[in-house]
């Protein structure tokens, strides 16, 4: 994936590849932090996540490690309010969540990502 800025989970697979092909090759994923690439094949064979298996594994790691694998980079909402802080690596989901956040507690959001400066806000900044 060149560009994670605006990456959703349904877009085609890193690698560029058709899981429905017969040689198909699962795209792999590293973590210079943990010293390690993994190939995804069991994603897609054994889990059944199809295109969703990068997003996935970079869940889970950041799960299982506190951080998130290379070139993996995740939208913030940050309430201006409250203690309220998630990571979400679509635009959408972290935008559903901000306008919810806002929709329930009238704080204010700061949406942003974490390959840019700019910021968007959800709600009064009152």
């Amino acid at each position: 994936m060149s560009d994670r800025n605006d990456w959703d989970p349904t877009d085609e697979l890193p690698n560029g590849d058709d899981p429905t092909g017969e040689e198909f090759d699962a795209p792999t994923i590293s973590c210079q932090r943990c010293d390690r690439t993994w190939d995804l094949s069991t994603e897609f064979e054994e889990l059944g996540v199809g295109n969703h298996a990068v997003e996935q594994f970079a869940l889970d790691h950041e799960r299982h490690t506190g951080h998130f694998p290379d070139d993996v980079s995740t939208w913030r909402a940050t309430c201006r309010n409250c203690t309220e802080v998630v990571e979400r690596l679509a635009r959408d989901a972290a935008t559903r969540w901000a306008e919810t956040h806002v929709r329930h507690t009238r704080h204010a959001v700061e949406l942003s990502h974490a390959g840019s400066d700019e910021t968007t806000l959800f709600g009064d900044d009152e």
